[in-house]
């Protein structure tokens, strides 16, 4: 399976280096490394110190209260490959992952938050023959092989006897219904457990209590699963979702067809044409604007301010977004953005050609996409939901959040 970070539109700000990147393929290991619980040690006996201590010996510690300690060891497992994602940077994560703050452009804007993803936020395992199922844990083994749960986590002991638990800020996974198609529809967001186990949201996000058990639902990623770390949220894709989803190829030969057609500004009738994937932050000459209010697309002009009658430049336009302007061919009012092409390519439901621009950023994306992601509730700190675009996690405004686009062909 494939997955890929949901914020950055194609690549991190920074460069895509290591194991930070915008999107992370897993593929067989050479050698089997995945895990699986053996052994259960009551609180302060000899083999659960030395559990903990080795350095070769994964282990899970439960601790139930200063004096109790619940160890159960994991066993190495020939069947399946583990890949552990969090924000720590040791070598047993596989994806670093770090917060997305919506609409930033660069790392420096990223610094100063304080992050809410864990360190070893959760793990995968992959069997390694087909069907190849992916299943997802919360919490991942850290440096010595361990996953401490402190005296505060949510944990308890299960009717088979076994331990079971939930993470600060807990793991979400949410398994769109129709899977990852043009008839996909939202889902409902679940919480995994450290075993794996699905529930039902806590009150807030990390609330002692657990929720209820879904008997009936699984830890199985599918393709379109989103997996949310509380600061980030991940789109899963497996190869045969991804075999049907437009290549960036793909999406630069919509972007020359759309330029080919020579969309024109309807007032000052000079040519648009979206800019190549690769330049996506200062707007240029040629860059097509929409009013977001009616989608009528045009070149930039100065003018049509409702705060003042002054001719605007692009740079204050771009600094203050949402101010409101008035659309010359139609007289509606709303915000005049700059339009960009989404470029990650597995954000998109079908290949259809870009005819939509989600509200306010200007991302342009296919109709179907479009409606989707509007539909989507993405977790928002630790206990808000909102619909957001999948290129730059900026909140979705307006009735639908996105507005179809009305281009003016050449007049000759």
């Amino acid at each position: 399976g494939t997955h890929r970070d949901t914020q950055y539109n194609g690549s991190l700000p920074n460069g895509d280096r290591g194991r930070r990147k915008s999107h992370f393929s897993l593929s067989r290991r050479p050698k089997a490394n995945g895990v699986r619980p053996s052994t259960v040690h009551a609180a302060c006996t000899a083999q659960a110190a030395k559990a903990i201590s080795n350095k070769d010996q994964h282990s899970i510690s439960y601790t139930l209260s200063r004096g109790q300690t619940v160890v159960v060891e994991y066993t190495h497992d020939n069947n399946t490959d583990m890949f552990q994602i969090g924000r720590s940077t040791e070598s047993p994560i596989d994806f670093v992952v770090t917060d997305t703050v919506a609409g930033s452009q660069s790392n420096s804007d990223t610094q100063s938050v304080q992050s809410t993803i864990s360190r070893f936020a959760c793990r995968v395992l992959c069997q390694r023959t087909p069907p190849y199922t992916a299943r997802i844990y919360a919490a991942g083994f850290d440096s010595s092989k361990n996953i401490f749960l402190g005296e505060k986590a949510a944990k308890w002991k299960t009717c088979d006897g076994q331990m079971d638990g939930l993470t600060t800020n807990g793991v979400l996974v949410m398994h769109p219904r129709h899977g990852f198609t043009e008839d996909s529809k939202p889902g409902v967001w679940r919480e995994i457990s450290v075993c794996g186990n699905v529930f039902t949201l806590r009150e807030t996000r990390s609330a002692q209590q657990r929720g209820k058990m879904v008997e009936a639902e699984s830890q199985e990623l599918v393709d379109g699963s989103l997996i949310d770390l509380c600061g980030a949220t991940l789109l899963w894709r497996t190869a045969e979702g991804l075999s049907r989803t437009p290549t960036v190829k793909h999406l630069e030969a919509l972007r020359q067809e759309i330029n080919a057609a020579r969309p024109q500004c309807p007032v000052g009738f000079n040519t648009l044409a979206f800019p190549s994937m690769r330049r996506k932050d200062t707007p240029d000459e040629k860059q097509p604007w929409v009013y977001l209010q009616c989608g009528h697309v045009h070149g930039y002009h100065n003018w049509g301010s409702h705060r003042d009658r002054d001719r605007l430049d692009r740079d204050q336009e771009e600094r203050e977004p949402g101010r409101s302007r008035e659309c010359p061919m139609c007289r509606a009012s709303g915000p005049y953005v700059p339009l960009w092409l989404g470029c990650e390519a597995s954000f998109y439901l079908d290949t259809a050609p870009p005819t939509h621009a989600f509200s306010p950023c200007g991302h342009v994306c296919s109709e179907k996409t479009a409606v989707f992601w509007s539909q989507i509730p993405l977790p928002h700190g630790t206990h808000t939901f909102h619909a957001a675009c999948p290129f730059c996690a900026q909140q979705l405004s307006g009735e639908q959040g996105y507005v179809r686009l009305i281009f003016q062909g050449p007049l000759d």
